[in-house]
């Protein structure tokens, strides 16, 4: 086997692929029985040569890709990869580096470092805070909620790494109605209990309502954790953070606020003031896979005390050697042990970008989205649900001769996905069938906006057609 000529050939179905990617249909073609009959059967008795086996999956595999990656997937807050961090992620799968102890990777481990930096100026976050470079925001929420789960018990008198839950003073998680759904399975998992975890109101816009809360804490002076939002999924809305601090940390609560691509506001100056108050946290959690725009595998969990962030976090054995005092440790700061280069293309996007850079991706895509709500907005069967303050658009169809809003506003979303021009997606908001608008890769123009308004128009005529034909 010459491994050149293999890596030559998957550069070359690699940049045919990346180079297609903007003229492509969005959505899959393929169904998952098509993908098993042409990607499945037994395993061979005997290995297959590499390139075959390349060239075959490729070939098969392609019909059931989702073009996330292009400029008309606004299906999620999924950002495509900026070609530095594409390239970035090249190297680190070529490298191969187990990224879990400094010793076994010390490049990895100083990427780590100096990206960490960046991010907290380029966040304006508490320049002390440790960074761990987790897989999404699953992980960065569940990370950042073990250290508070850490930190409010110790002021209590409990070590919970040694000496578990079961004799441990309870723990009061507030949260919001609106609250992610990461946020819940995180506490699952920490076994602070998705089902014990206290839901405050919101407002109209799906932000945490600060009376709310100061009515949840009142009369409540145990551990307790208070999770916030900054980024409503459904409407990009960014809970009042400042006075959730001010009201958290007056009753000695731990302030979590899960900011997963909404926090990516504080890196522009004209959207900075969506998202004031986050500095006042006790952590956050982050997606760079989200409007970074690197590739997956890419979450990002900042806490303002790293001891507890450590102490947390911390995985100790003989054999993982430590490289002194005055190095940073990879494993302090995540879950994992053995893991791949996640700073690589972090620091790749970050130089290609520059502070300004960065600030113009935010502001592209929250002018994108007030571009298409506007577009929509000026018909008459159409209405915008959400204040624009994002990259988030939510928005609800009523049929031309009345009738069943939900039932058309999910036709809709069903003719654009067959359609194929872009991706969008439905969700229940507010008890109404929605489509929801997510703008977040860094290729996107305005024409892809306008192309995408079209091809919902077009929808809501086909659909409009065929429930008035006879």
């Amino acid at each position: 086997m010459d491994t050149d000529e293999l890596l030559m050939r998957t550069a070359e179905i690699a940049r045919a692929y990346n180079r297609d990617v903007g003229s492509r249909r969005v959505g899959a073609s393929a169904t998952a029985d098509d993908l098993r009959r042409t990607l499945g059967g037994p395993l061979p008795d005997t290995g297959v040569e590499p390139m075959t086996v390349i060239d075959e999956f490729a070939r098969g595999a392609e019909p059931g890709l989702t073009a996330t990656s292009g400029p008309r997937f606004f299906g999620f807050v999924i950002g495509g990869s900026l070609p530095a961090a594409l390239a970035a992620e090249w190297l680190a799968t070529t490298w191969d580096q187990n990224c879990g102890i400094h010793v076994c990777s010390p490049a990895a481990a100083v990427v780590e470092e100096i990206v960490s930096g960046w991010l907290l100026d380029l966040l304006d976050l508490p320049r002390t805070s440790s960074v761990g470079f987790v897989t999404g925001g699953q992980m960065a929420n569940f990370t950042c909620l073990a250290a508070a789960r850490h930190e409010v018990l110790r002021r209590a008198g409990w070590s919970v790494e040694d000496d578990g839950l079961g004799d441990a003073p309870a723990v009061r998680v507030v949260t919001s109605t609106e609250a992610h759904t990461t946020v819940f399975a995180a506490l699952s998992m920490l076994g602070l209990g998705r089902r014990r975890a206290v839901q405050v109101a919101t407002d109209a816009q799906g932000r945490m309502r600060p009376d709310a809360l100061a009515e949840a804490l009142a009369g409540y002076d145990g551990p307790t954790i208070v999770s916030a939002q900054a980024g409503n999924v459904n409407t990009g809305a960014v809970d009042p953070l400042q006075e959730i601090a001010e009201i958290a940390h007056d009753h000695g609560a731990w302030l979590h606020v899960d900011g997963a691509f909404g926090l990516w506001g504080r890196a522009s100056a004209q959207r900075r003031d969506q998202v004031v108050g986050a500095e006042f946290a006790d952590s956050w959690a982050v997606d760079a896979h989200k409007w970074l725009n690197v590739p997956y595998d890419s979450g990002l969990a900042i806490v303002a005390h790293p001891d507890a962030h450590r102490a947390a976090m911390t995985v100790i054995a003989s054999y993982l050697v430590e490289a002194g005092a005055s190095v940073r440790e990879p494993h302090w700061w995540v879950p994992e042990s053995s893991r791949r280069g996640r700073g690589f293309a972090i620091y790749a996007a970050l130089r290609s970008l520059g502070q300004d850079g960065v600030a113009a991706l935010v502001d592209r895509c929250c002018d994108h989205a007030a571009r298409i709500a506007m577009r929509l907005g000026q018909e008459p069967d159409i209405t915008v649900l959400n204040d624009i303050v994002l990259n988030q658009a939510l928005v609800q169809f009523t049929p031309r001769g009345g009738g069943d809003a939900d039932a058309f506003t999910q036709a809709v979303i069903d003719r654009v996905q067959a359609d194929g021009t872009c991706y969008l997606s439905g969700a229940v908001w507010h008890d109404m069938k929605v489509m929801r608008i997510s703008v977040s890769n860094w290729s996107t123009t305005e024409a892809d906006m306008d192309r995408l308004a079209d091809a919902i128009l077009r929808a809501i005529e086909l659909e409009d057609a065929a429930r008035s034909a006879p």
